[in-house]
């Protein structure tokens, strides 16, 4: 299956390190972080368990709910879960997310995460660090495929669903480049200036540009 932006992600049934999950049923009305790992007892990926662990309040602040997966045996990922849990010692109390076990890989092979270079070696087919925001309706809202060697950037994730969420409330607008909360917004090139001037009281900046084509108008007067 190739997952692409927009897709519904399909049902599922799913052993994890806190139980047996059916995904629609355990997913509820909350988004999702889905992500994969290459495998367990692995430095880059400990490191980058840990981190999410401890942002887990700042997912919960945006309805986020975390599902990690790694092709691996359910006692290796709990064995694991001990060790993220001692190099990162700041994560409160229990370990707060489940992690799929998928031996067979195949939720692997089904959600698109098997690096295609090794994809029909069975002892060399290793998930990559792939990684997908899915909305309350199953979508696929934005998908990152990292290789192994590099971690991800946990703050990219949470900018992304700010902006993810912040244009399913505000259509009109777009995030710019590095923007994080708070700063200025795109509006579409669709929406009418009247309709600009309208919906954000007045508060519009316009950018004059040498074809004389006016098309990017910012504001700060919304609410994230």
């Amino acid at each position: 299956m190739r997952l692409r932006l927009g897709d519904v992600i399909p049902d599922f049934k799913a052993q994890t390190t806190q139980g047996p999950i059916q995904f629609y049923d355990w997913q509820g009305d909350k988004w999702v972080v889905l992500f994969s790992h290459p495998a367990d007892f692995t430095p880059v990926c400990t490191t980058e368990l840990g981190r999410i662990a401890v942002h887990q309040p700042y997912f919960t602040k945006r309805n986020v709910k975390l599902l990690a997966h790694s092709c691996d045996k359910l006692k290796d990922h709990v064995d694991w879960v001990n060790d993220i849990k001692s190099y990162c010692r700041d994560i409160p109390g229990d370990f707060p997310y489940p992690i799929i076990a998928d031996e067979k890989r195949e939720l692997a092979v089904m959600l698109d995460m098997i690096d295609q270079q090794y994809k029909d070696d069975e002892k060399r087919a290793l998930t990559v660090r792939a990684l997908y925001i899915i909305d309350p309706k199953h979508v696929l809202r934005l998908s990152m495929q990292y290789p192994q060697s590099t971690g991800r950037n946990v703050d990219e994730i949470l900018r992304v669903i700010d902006s993810l969420q912040l244009v399913d409330k505000i259509p009109q607008v777009a995030t710019p480049a590095n923007w994080v909360p708070g700063e200025k917004v795109m509006i579409l090139p669709t929406v009418k200036e009247e309709e600009a001037q309208q919906l954000f009281s007045g508060q519009v900046d316009k950018v004059t540009m040498p074809s004389g084509i006016v098309y990017v108008r910012t504001t700060t007067n919304y609410k994230s």
